[in-house]
């Protein structure tokens, strides 16, 4: 089994946990973590800064980098993939802006979720609030080489996007 090290920025931090036996992720939330506001970005792209409570309001087009409180010592050859909740995503727009979050391995700190909200009203989440899943992944090194010629065809695939069929 891998460990995952966490370290909490704030004494009331809750350690982020999977909460079923087979889950493949582990849910991180949003945190105060004793900072103070919220960085983000409008639909105009004009940053904004929000003083923190309790609740964070989030309107439509904003970006936000939510924390969550945490530092992940993560072991050499790994790295851990954040992924939008898709009730979240559902229920109240909110997905993450890079569609996928990725932090490495050299990366040591406080580990941030970057929300969008693609809803047409403001939304509100609340401090301790389930925002993002993290899932750790091992990563393949690889060596890029060279090629002078294209490389053949490997199988019966003709095109790019949609050449397969739409349905």
């Amino acid at each position: 089994m891998t460990v995952l090290k966490i370290w909490k920025t704030h004494r009331d931090v809750q350690i982020p946990k999977r909460h079923t036996a087979q889950a493949a992720c582990f849910d991180l939330a949003w945190q105060n973590a004793g900072k103070r506001d919220v960085k983000g970005y409008t639909q105009m792209n004009k940053p904004f800064t929000r003083e923190l409570k309790d609740r964070l309001t989030i309107a439509p087009g904003e970006r936000a980098l939510i924390p969550t409180g945490c530092i992940m010592d993560i072991p050499e050859g790994f790295s851990v993939r954040l992924h939008a909740r898709s009730g979240t995503s559902l229920k109240q727009g909110l997905v993450l802006a890079n569609a996928e979050g990725v932090v490495d391995v050299d990366y040591q700190q406080q580990v941030y979720i970057l929300l969008t909200n693609i809803s047409e009203i403001t939304q509100t989440i609340a401090i301790g609030e389930r925002i993002a899943q993290g899932e750790v992944v091992t990563n393949e090194k690889v060596h890029f080489l060279e090629i002078k010629t294209a490389p053949t065809q490997h199988s019966e695939r003709d095109g790019g996007f949609g050449s397969t069929g739409t349905n």
